[in-house]
């Protein structure tokens, strides 16, 4: 996510933030459809029976291109990645504690919560100008 985040921010700076990620999509489109034509063994004819909010996949992949890349030119790299982890940690985190989306669910203990505060806390020490 790192290199991504870093060479899709320079793209952007030249030719614009949506403009790179419809290249960046592009892109990725052209690459797994070769994979596919090589590897592919799956079933298209059963997207029917997915869950139609699980087809969002793709919509949030072009915001989360957009907000990395945001992230990056506003932040820098370090502490942009840096808070997206935070944030996925947490949202994976909610995830598993309540079982949504169909995953397991699982008890956290103080030891996550103190652990994802410590890293909360290392933003801010980073961010500290010195």
């Amino acid at each position: 996510m790192s290199l991504q985040g870093v060479f899709n921010t320079r793209v952007s700076e030249k030719i614009g933030l949506w403009e790179t990620n419809v290249f960046v999509q592009f892109t990725g489109l052209i690459l797994t459809l070769i994979i596919l034509l090589i590897a592919g063994n799956g079933n298209f004819k059963a997207i029917k029976d997915v869950n139609k909010l699980y087809l969002l996949g793709g919509a949030l992949g072009a915001i989360i291109i957009f907000s990395v890349m945001l992230g990056i030119t506003k932040l820098g790299p370090t502490c942009s990645i840096a808070i997206i982890l935070v944030a996925q940690l947490l949202a994976a985190g909610i995830i598993d504690r309540f079982g949504i989306f169909g995953a397991t669910e699982l008890r956290f203990g103080i030891t996550k919560f103190v652990g994802v505060g410590i890293m909360i806390l290392g933003i801010i020490v980073f961010k500290f100008k010195g």
